[in-house]
């Protein structure tokens, strides 16, 4: 039973940030439809942060209305809503209206901002749901929320998204010019974009087919009893659900070391030592004994931090820095960093290191690898070893690593909060969303009011030797 709440938790997790992560991959066909071309990549940021009124409403009503919120009904509709507006999106994309003059993709950007609203919601309700199940199922959230990335990137490679040839037309435009003789011998060549294996139609399909199994995956959840965990309780019947107000959110009755929210929480009911010691396995007593009001300031300017980065400054500027390196250069960096993400959890669950010293030095690490992502995209169209293999394999190793490193760091700070306290994990996701905003709109004047980035085009683009 306890394999069948870690697939339900994996599967749950998989709806977090799914239909985002699934914008961003399909990003290489709707660009060439859609009028904002290759600039739509800083609207998205915009528009996602713009969605994080979700996430406000959530942590304010927790802090102003403690209690009070029902976080199961929430993630209902969050999830209900994410389905939704997937199939819409599969109906609707290519609409577009004249604003200012220009065409715009505005149906895309409306139900693009409700999908947003989704996921970035998902920050706040999905973590401290998880919260009353033993800290071990949290990483296997995690996991899930990696691969909320990497199946939509795995769909999208099979899908054969953006994959392009160069091909010369010079001499066909030259020869129906001149009749057939002389002409231009310059040879230019053009990127031509091959025809995908299906639509992304099918594509906003499949994503609300998978919205639906994290649905069925939380009900589930929802419905597992207390004895299927690995920390078994006394209680009665009817605190077996999980749905209704666990003691485990405000108690600790999941975790031993769970700091309390309320101060009448009241006593924890006897459990066998052996089952304690199962438990104590996966909390390290350093955190059982709380942490300083440092230590949580600088978790959360962590989150804070690596959230602006993988969620703000970097998504901006992906096809600046990948792009000119070639279509497979864009496709392993967006591909395989969505593979790193699930592996960094992973290893976080078998490897796990709570020390913020070494978390700290994971963030520089990772700043580090952001650093010459960002500087690759500010040199694009002629980036450092653009015409070579070495430059391919270097772009691409440095996304994976980035997004790995990152994604370590966040899969331990939320362990590390939840065992601190179910309101650390709403605040948790308060600071992800914080940094994702500043992150998103710092960049949106860069890229689209000052113009600091120029796309390049592996096929046309000439750079000085």
């Amino acid at each position: 039973m306890a394999l069948l709440v870690h697939l339900l938790a994996c599967a749950f997790g998989l709806g977090s940030w799914l239909a985002v992560n699934g914008l961003w991959v399909e990003l290489p066909l709707v660009v060439q439809v859609l009028p904002e071309g290759w600039g739509l990549p800083s609207y998205l940021t915009v528009i996602i942060q713009l969605a994080n009124l979700g996430p406000l409403l959530v942590t304010l009503m927790h802090k102003l209305r403690p209690g009070r919120l029902n976080e199961a009904a929430v993630i209902y509709a969050v999830l209900v809503v994410g389905a939704v507006a997937c199939v819409l999106l599969a109906s609707f994309w290519r609409v577009t209206t004249v604003v200012g003059g220009a065409p715009r993709s505005t149906a895309f950007f409306i139900i693009t901002f409700f999908l947003a609203l989704v996921d970035c919601t998902s920050s706040v309700t999905f973590l401290p749901f998880m919260a009353r199940l033993p800290a071990v199922y949290v990483t296997t959230y995690f996991i899930g929320e990696g691969l909320s990335g990497f199946v939509p990137g795995l769909v999208a490679l099979v899908q054969g998204v953006g994959m392009a040839t160069c091909v010369n037309v010079t001499r066909n435009a030259t020869q129906n010019h001149t009749g057939g003789g002389g002409g231009d011998s310059s040879w230019p060549v053009q990127t031509q974009y091959l025809p995908p294996l299906f639509p992304p139609e099918v594509f906003f399909y499949f994503l609300a087919a998978m919205m639906c199994v994290s649905l069925a995956a939380f009900f589930a959840l929802t419905r597992v009893p207390h004895e299927s965990f690995e920390l078994t309780t006394t209680a009665g019947p009817e605190d077996v659900m999980l749905d209704r107000p666990a003691p485990s959110a405000s108690t600790g009755l999941d975790n031993p070391g769970l700091e309390t929210d309320e101060a009448d929480a009241g006593s924890l009911p006897h459990h066998d030592n052996k089952q304690i010691s199962r438990v104590a396995a996966t909390v390290d007593a350093a955190t059982n004994s709380g942490l300083s009001a440092a230590q949580l300031g600088f978790i959360y300017l962590l989150v804070v931090a690596v959230n602006s980065a993988t969620n703000g400054f970097l998504p901006s500027v992906q096809t600046y820095s990948c792009m000119p390196y070639g279509n497979l250069a864009y496709h392993l960096s967006t591909s395989l960093a969505a593979v790193a993400n699930p592996v960094a959890c992973v290893l976080a669950m078998f490897l796990p290191n709570r020390s913020l010293v070494f978390l700290g030095a994971m963030g520089v690490l990772g700043t580090g690898f952001a650093s010459y992502n960002m500087a690759m995209a500010a040199l694009s169209p002629c980036p450092l070893l653009h015409d070579s293999a070495v430059g391919v394999a270097i772009i691409v190793l440095s996304w994976v690593f980035f997004t790995g490193t990152f994604s370590y760091v966040k899969v331990m700070a939320g362990v590390i909060l939840r065992d601190h306290s179910h309101s650390a994990l709403v605040w948790c996701g308060a600071a992800a969303q914080t940094g994702s905003l500043v992150g998103s709109v710092t960049m949106f004047p860069l890229v689209n009011t000052y113009r600091l980035f120029t796309s390049g085009d592996y096929c046309t683009t000439v750079c000085p030797l």
